[in-house]
């Protein structure tokens, strides 16, 4: 059992998908959690599911692209755990799937870069000097085998998480001065609202000859993506460099 008693975690997206997954797995780890998001209703199902059981969970709207409501629900989050000691950023959004380069949208394509790539670089950049004051930290942040290892059913959606992997490169380098670790993801194929949809969208386009059915039930659990984040997020992962691939 990963032991995280007493930790004070942010993690982003954990309305649904793997950011729900991760939210849940933490707290059973004995964190407590402040969600953030912009689904408030399923934020909502999430801090109650945790504090159901015995957790300890509050829930935030915040939109990662916009830097008010960012550093605003950190300075809250921050007041009310009295303290961040780990952030898990798993917010994302994946639009423009099977779209060539000469009629991708630009406003589809600022939008995922907005999200994904700038909403990365905010929630960093108002969590990082918490953790510096202590000289202590872990940043896990969220990529793709989209943006690292090559393919991707949208150009804006790899170009982004391709985006947050060299952001993680030179984040690490920078903030292992001050005690603070940062890791990155890179999940892949997994059980989520966001890949079910995308997985929907290039089969009806027949992109993919495989069955529509046999796709979806190919696609990995987000909690066992979770049990992953959950360990890298221990003092058990202090030696953890570099990306973590998980298929």
């Amino acid at each position: 059992m990963v032991d995280l008693k007493g930790k004070k975690i942010i993690v982003t997206g954990g309305a649904t998908g793997i950011g729900k997954s991760v939210a849940l797995k933490v707290s059973n780890c004995g964190a407590s959690i402040a969600v953030f998001d912009i689904n408030s209703q399923n934020g909502a199902t999430t801090v109650n599911q945790i504090n159901r059981i015995g957790g300890n969970a509050r829930y935030w709207h915040v939109d990662v692209s916009d830097e008010v409501a960012v550093s605003g629900g950190v300075e809250a989050a921050n007041n009310w755990l009295g303290g961040i000691d780990i952030l898990i950023h798993m917010a994302g959004i994946l639009e423009g799937a099977g779209v060539e380069i000469d009629n991708f949208p630009e406003n589809v394509w600022d939008s995922i870069l907005d999200v994904n790539l700038r909403g990365t670089y905010l929630i960093c950049k108002y969590v990082s000097p918490i953790m510096k004051k202590k000289s202590k930290g872990i940043i896990i942040l969220a990529s793709s085998p989209a943006g690292v290892q090559g393919k991707s059913s949208s150009l804006a959606y790899g170009a982004s998480k391709g985006g947050v992997h060299g952001f993680t490169i030179t984040l690490q380098d920078n903030l292992k001065k001050f005690g603070i670790r940062v890791n990155d993801i890179a999940p892949g194929s997994v059980r989520t609202p966001l890949k079910i949809k995308n997985v929907k969208v290039m089969d009806k386009k027949n992109i993919n000859s495989i069955p529509l059915e046999n796709q979806i039930n190919e696609l990995i659990s987000p909690d066992d993506v979770a049990n992953i984040i959950a360990f890298m997020a221990s003092e058990d992962a202090k030696e953890l460099k570099g990306t973590v691939f998980t298929n």
